[in-house]
């Protein structure tokens, strides 16, 4: 992707069934479960590289001893950190203390991080600072075992204020108004509740207080509990959780925005946000993992049971399709089929653009997550050129001589790498113009291969904002001196921000908005921006299901290819001597290829939660009254 998107985040959970001294016997170490740790984590680094961190907790330990470990790192590679850190500790431990060598329990009493249930994360901080106090997972402490909670998820709730004043009306005063510890609190909270009931049923049944305890974390209804504190979320999430006991889950939202699956067999449960990475680190097949559904949570007692419960009923699936444009790993064999068909349904829309002149075409590709796309793109270019060949020989085969038909097969579709991305450069110099220079150097191009009689193709898998494009590829590319450039989206025109968890929070950064502007006041329709704004203005105060999306006015009086044709101009400075051609996938072509993820709302504005609609709603008041702030 040209346009660099933020993300969050990526989950992984890990319950060891076995005791340690199992995977010792079978695997050789009692650390199984803190290198599996490591390989669930690095291999999703694509969803997060601002910060990490790891919890561990240790099963069945006497009080007085230590239970629950956490390391958190935002430095520059924070999962290597974060396990530098860990090694460093193990090694210390057993450096110092060679009786530990072949004794599983000395190393699970007086090592830190070797126990039984981990939960790792990785981020990706879609606004604030980076400090360390917002890096995964956070932790709730309480001297009551089965009262320590640590969270971490991959999320974004649209009413964060809704949810801290119910705490504030519970009497709780939370320290920060953010999606985390607000969700954690709000778990907390009837976490509280529940213990205290369980108590008091305990004490009736004439239990002490001390016998109580391992009774109460027997009882505790992980999916009630779950179910009360989630009542009034309106986001997308896949919120992992232990008990300082050893309970555990994860919870997906009902509309199943964020992705999440698992694994089990009677060694493990495993939960990560993507499906090729527990096959890869277990070595396990494609469908032997599952989906966890959404509005379900997956819960594992600390006695080993495993249920999946429903915890909020089941929404129209909305699955997040930039998951499959773009976060995911495209190793996962869904996401590749899926990437290529993006490809190949936009060829007829290319083969427009170029009036089907493939012979005078060089198709190439924005490095590196457009790679599978332009495979699609490339082999329905090659399919065409064989229809062709093939209506050519049926025409001419009674006069069709050898030679003429070698320099019929001889034609291929022209494929180059063209763009290049050199390795990140630091914009040191603070001066516009100086550092605008140094961006248009992120890419380099290949030269020579490009004729000025051609059309160069080159797909990309999205266009956000457009920048990266405007200021640094197609200046690039038009180096080449080629007739025609044809820049392609894999996706269709982002048109509303998201408010689920990706970087993508302000309708005056998004390229699409910014045409329609354009367009809007070149045909004196500048009126329509005013009226969208006073419906917007008001429904400031209106609960989130009676609020529409009156921003979908602010695109209704262009075409498609209207917009798409101005984000052309837009994005051409004068300096560029090429034809600029700008491409979009449909929304249709989208569905088709992503059947399972249908969360459009950035393309098409309707958003699977009632606060999607505030929040689009609240970011046109922003861009309207010039307010630079986020709309959640």
């Amino acid at each position: 992707m040209s346009d660099a998107l933020k993300h969050e985040c990526g989950i992984a959970l890990l319950r060891l069934l076995k005791p340690l001294e199992y995977y010792k016997e079978k695997y050789g170490t009692a650390f199984y479960g803190i290198q599996k740790m490591y390989l669930l984590m690095e291999k999703q680094h694509n969803r997060g590289q601002d910060g990490a961190g790891l919890a561990s907790i240790k099963l069945d330990m006497e009080p007085g001893e230590r239970y629950i470990s956490r390391v958190r790192s935002n430095q520059s590679q924070p999962i290597q950190d974060i396990f530098m850190q860990i090694n460093g500790r193990i090694n210390e431990e057993m450096a110092l203390h060679p009786e530990y060598t072949d004794n599983v329990a000395l190393q699970k009493a007086e090592i830190p991080y070797i126990g039984e249930l981990f939960l790792g994360h990785v981020r990706y901080g879609t606004f604030g600072k980076n400090s360390i106090e917002s890096v995964h997972p956070f932790l709730r402490q309480n001297n009551w075992m089965h009262r320590n909670l640590i969270v971490a998820g991959n999320f974004n709730m649209t009413n964060v204020s809704e949810l801290f004043n119910s705490l504030v009306e519970v009497g709780q005063h939370p320290k920060e108004m953010a999606d985390t510890v607000t969700v954690m609190e709000k778990i907390g909270h009837f976490l509280d509740d529940e213990v205290d009931d369980l108590y008091f049923k305990c004490k009736n049944e004439g239990y002490s207080k001390r016998e109580a305890s391992p009774v109460i974390a027997e009882r505790l209804d992980i999916a009630k509990i779950l179910r009360r504190a989630a009542k009034n979320w309106d986001g997308g999430y896949a919120m992992a959780g232990l008990l300082g006991h050893g309970d555990s889950f994860v919870f997906r939202d009902p509309a199943g925005i964020r992705p999440a699956y698992y694994y089990q067999d009677d060694e493990i449960v495993v939960v990560a946000s993507e499906r090729p990475v527990i096959q890869t680190v277990f070595n396990v097949k494609f469908e032997d993992v599952k989906e966890i559904e959404p509005g379900h949570a997956l819960i594992v007692k600390k006695d080993g049971r495993i249920s999946d419960e429903e915890i909020l009923a089941p929404l129209p699936k909305k699955a997040c399709s930039f998951e499959r444009i773009y976060f995911s790993r495209g190793s996962d064999a869904e996401i590749y089929k899926e990437r290529k068909e993006l490809g190949r349904l936009i060829l007829p829309a290319v083969l427009e653009a170029i009036d089907e002149d493939t012979d005078n075409t060089v198709f190439s590709y924005i490095p590196n997550t457009a790679e599978t796309s332009f495979y699609g793109l490339v082999e329905a270019a090659q399919d065409f050129l064989n229809q062709r060949k093939n209506n050519y020989i049926l025409k001419n085969k009674d006069t069709l001589t050898a030679q003429t038909l070698q320099e019929l097969l001889s034609v291929k579709i022209r494929t180059e790498k063209v763009a290049i991305k050199d390795a990140k450069l630091r914009t040191f110099i603070t001066e516009d113009s100086s550092r605008d220079d140094l961006v248009a150097h992120v890419y380099d191009v290949t030269y020579g291969v490009i004729q000025p009689t051609d059309n160069l193709v080159i797909i990309d898998d999205s266009i956000v904002r457009g920048t990266t494009l405007k200021k640094s590829i197609l200046k690039m590319m038009d180096r080449l001196n080629p007739k025609k450039i044809v820049v392609v989206s894999s996706a269709p025109q982002i048109r509303y921000p998201d408010c689920y968890g990706i970087d993508m929070a302000k309708l005056e950064g998004l390229v699409a908005f910014q045409a329609a502007l354009e367009l809007l006041k070149e045909r004196g329709l500048y009126s329509i921006v005013e009226e969208v704004y006073a419906k917007c203005k008001a429904q400031e105060h209106y609960k989130d299901k009676d609020v529409v999306n009156y921003v979908k006015e602010f695109y209704a009086p262009f075409t498609d290819q209207e917009i798409s044709d101005k984000i052309g101009v837009m994005l051409s400075s004068s300096d560029i001597n090429a034809e600029v051609k700008v491409i979009f996938q449909t929304v249709d072509n989208l569905h088709i290829a992503c059947p399972k993820n249908l969360g459009d709302w950035y393309f098409t504005g309707d958003y699977p939660t009632p606060g999607g609609n505030r929040v689009v709603n609240r970011a046109f008041i922003n861009f309207y009254e010039g307010n630079d702030a986020r709309a959640y």
